[in-house]
């Protein structure tokens, strides 16, 4: 539960809000009352989304089955306005903690809970799918636990069986490690009931075990091991028969070999083993959980005050220092005090280099100490040189708040690029007792190098620009590693989204660039088996000893594709590829990805490479069309006297997310650990992108939303946006 924001309404729709409950990108989740008192959650979907026909017809759909499940293990609805500016939905007010926060945070449930959970879920299934429709989205994370027994939420992407649906074809609906192997294929079998009871068990072996029957990691990764791998068994064996034969059913591949929802409630119930589990009257939660649903009821009695400021994003939207006129605000910061007066906010990052935290008797705070690990004087030294003015503007827009309850300062540590120097260079800020936090290192050597011993000495490290992949690093072990990028393994996501979304392609060709090694087999994987559009992907291969891609192009080309995909990294490469593209005509879209975009590439290929559309995991601030980037675009000018670095963003949201930290832990003495563990329990909505983090042990960056696409215009590459933003 957090304080309402300056930004947020005292009321809606006849409710009184009284705190957050939760914020996503779509929109956010209130504590509130009605008008005689009674606590509800009322859940308000951003303007810029329900101006979308497709996405207020989901909406509208959502509240109108949620209104009509009456059953006793589903949230009613209390109230809802489809067609307000920024629609709602209001529903009982669930004091609980969902399953994912309580195995995560407490550990495993004993398995006469997961019994009754079962038991319970399966009725609410049940229910479900006797009224012809199919949830497609059972997780924990919708699943909320109260003394008198589990409540199914989230109907936003619930539809009838064999019914059309209004999500985007190319979108996998549902959460991987809990989808069915049907719902991961886009052109698979219809989805029906089926589909629910592979979620169920699923959910079911979590609860039991703590661990995810498919594992954790990057989504196309689970994806895979989801169709074509059994599951985890671990910890099973251990549990009572009835239940273990539940969610041996209920994972099998095969929708036909699943039991049906009343199948898995009666075993469930059956008298063999019914004094085993509690009735719902009873405290069928560990003493654990019921304490936690004790606080949160208790905290829903007494919501924290309202935040008296500006909030997302925090570190830019500052109030103007005391002795600054507004006046005098808008004729020194110019356009970007133009851009943050606007949105009614002051822009001390420019304007208050000597200025106090209070403006006036200077006020002892503490001060915590980040480190920016990167390399500034060796061959990416533009990239390290970028992240550090990115993170400096960061630090002094904190520091230029008004009240600040502690100050940040940064400390910048060059490794050069080199390995051994980033293992020299670790071991210093380590010695230095008053760093809590490290940003970087920015080259992939430097986070192979140092992140592991970062971890070992629980600090907290933040990768802004190298991929954990790449660098041979795992969320799941190096526990500190706070990864913000899109990791490399989920580069085919933004290409989905424009072959689907963008222009459409219901036929594609993909070059697979053999010179590539491992990186084009996973390109080609990812596209055969989640195909753009639904439709199909055709395949030609050229030898990584051959630059005749004329052969490969013309095949290609015979399947008379609507787009080309290049699956390659080499920018020489490529540049052939599109010269044989252009000298066959192909007018289709032509797609690529980062690595290709260099000024080799379009040097040598001329006009041949007008047109091309590249994904890429960082963004490009000044050309980004919103507020937040437009504001931070100015301050860096101000500041720098140049436009906004890559990765410069980047940087600045990551001395943000751990800001954010310390604000909620929220005492003056923190320790990196601490910090640490913090990082993966927010969701922060930054500059460059939203960042939020997968729900459990893995700790890995969600990847929707955390990539970007750029396409050759007039010999330049042009930034286009966010990929799911852009049409």
């Amino acid at each position: 539960m957090q304080a309402l924001r300056a930004e947020d309404p005292e009321n809606l729709g006849g409710h009184r809000l009284l705190a957050r409950l939760g914020a996503g990108g779509m929109g956010v989740v209130y504590l509130a009352r009605t008008a005689d008192g009674t606590p509800v959650a009322l859940k308000v979907i951003r303007a810029e989304y329900a101006a979308d026909p497709a996405f207020r017809a989901r909406f509208r759909r959502e509240v109108r089955l949620a209104t009509a499940l009456t059953g006793r293990w589903v949230v009613a609805v209390t109230g809802a306005d489809t067609e307000a500016r920024e629609p709602w939905l209001a529903t009982a007010f669930v004091p609980g903690p969902s399953l994912a926060e309580a195995v995560d945070g407490l550990g495993p449930l004993p398995s006469d809970a997961v019994v009754a959970l079962g038991a319970r879920l399966a009725q609410a299934l049940g229910e479900l799918h006797a009224a012809d429709l199919v949830h497609r989205d059972v997780k924990p994370g919708n699943i909320l636990l109260v003394p008198d027994g589990p409540r199914l939420i989230d109907f936003g992407i619930a539809k009838g069986a064999g019914a059309t649906a209004l999500t985007a074809p190319d979108a996998v609906i549902g959460t991987p490690g809990y989808l069915s192997p049907e719902q991961t294929r886009t052109r698979g079998g219809e989805v029906g009931p089926a589909s629910d009871l592979f979620s169920l068990g699923c959910v079911l072996s979590y609860a039991a075990t703590g661990r995810r029957p498919f594992g954790t990691g990057e989504m196309p990764a689970v994806l895979y091991r989801t169709v074509h791998e059994p599951a985890d068994r671990t910890g099973l064996d251990q549990l009572p028969p009835p239940l273990r034969s539940v969610i041996d059913g209920c994972l099998a591949k095969d929708p036909a070999l699943r039991p049906t929802a009343a199948a898995v409630h009666s075993a469930l119930t059956d008298d063999t083993h019914r004094h085993n589990t509690p009735s719902p009257a009873t405290d069928w939660l560990p003493p654990a959980v019921l304490r936690l649903v004790a606080e949160r009821s208790a905290r829903a009695l007494d919501p924290p005050p309202r935040t008296e400021g500006p909030s997302a994003p925090e570190l830019l939207n500052t109030p103007t220092p005391q002795g600054l006129s507004r006046r005098r605000l808008l004729t020194i910061g110019g356009s970007a005090a133009a851009v943050l007066a606007a949105s009614g906010t002051g822009a001390a990052v420019l304007l208050t280099r000597g200025h106090t935290a209070t403006g006036g008797a200077r006020r002892t705070v503490p001060t915590h100490t980040l480190a920016l690990h990167a390399d500034l004087t060796g061959p990416q030294k533009s990239l390290g040189k970028a992240q550090e003015h990115g993170a400096l503007l960061a630090v002094a827009a904190h520091n230029a708040r008004k009240d600040i309850l502690y100050r940040l300062a940064l400390s910048s540590y060059d490794d050069g690029g080199d390995a051994a120097r980033a293992r020299a260079t670790a071991r210093r800020v380590l010695a230095a007792p008053s760093v809590g936090a490290v940003i970087g290192p920015s080259t992939t050597a430097g986070a192979r190098a140092a992140a592991p011993l970062y971890a070992a000495a629980s600090m907290p490290v933040v990768l802004v620009s190298a991929a954990d992949d790449a660098a041979g690093l795992s969320t799941t072990t190096l526990r500190t590693l706070c990864v913000t990028r899109a990791s490399d393994s989920s580069r085919t996501l933004p290409v989905l989204f424009y072959l689907t979304r963008s222009r459409p392609s219901h036929r594609t060709a993909v070059i697979q660039d053999r010179a590539a090694g491992e990186t084009a087999v996973g390109i080609t994987r990812d596209l055969v088996e989640t195909p753009p559009s639904g439709g199909t992907v055709s395949v030609h291969q050229v030898a990584a000893d051959t630059g005749d891609f004329g052969t490969a192009v013309a095949r290609a080309l015979a399947t008379r594709p609507q787009a080309v995909v290049y699956g390659g990294t080499s920018p020489r490469r490529a540049a052939t590829c599109a010269r044989a593209l252009a000298t066959a005509r192909f007018t289709g879209a032509v797609v690529g990805f980062e690595p290709v975009m260099r000024a080799e590439f379009l040097a040598s290929a001329g006009q041949a490479a007008e047109g091309w559309v590249f994904e890429a995991p960082y963004t490009e601030a000044q050309s980004a069309d919103t507020t937040a980037a437009k504001a931070f675009t100015a301050a860096y000018r101000t500041r720098y006297d140049e436009p906004p670095g890559q990765w410069s963003a980047e940087a600045y949201d990551a001395v943000g997310l751990i800001a954010r930290a310390l604000d909620a832990l929220g005492t003056t003495t923190i320790e990196p650990a601490q910090i640490a563990e913090r990082l993966f329990h927010l969701s922060y909505d930054g500059v460059a992108k939203p960042i939020r983090f997968v729900e459990g042990t893995t700790h890995s960056l969600k990847p929707e939303n955390t990539g970007f696409l750029y396409q050759v215009k007039d010999g330049v590459f042009r930034f286009l946006g966010r990929y799911d933003q852009v049409r």
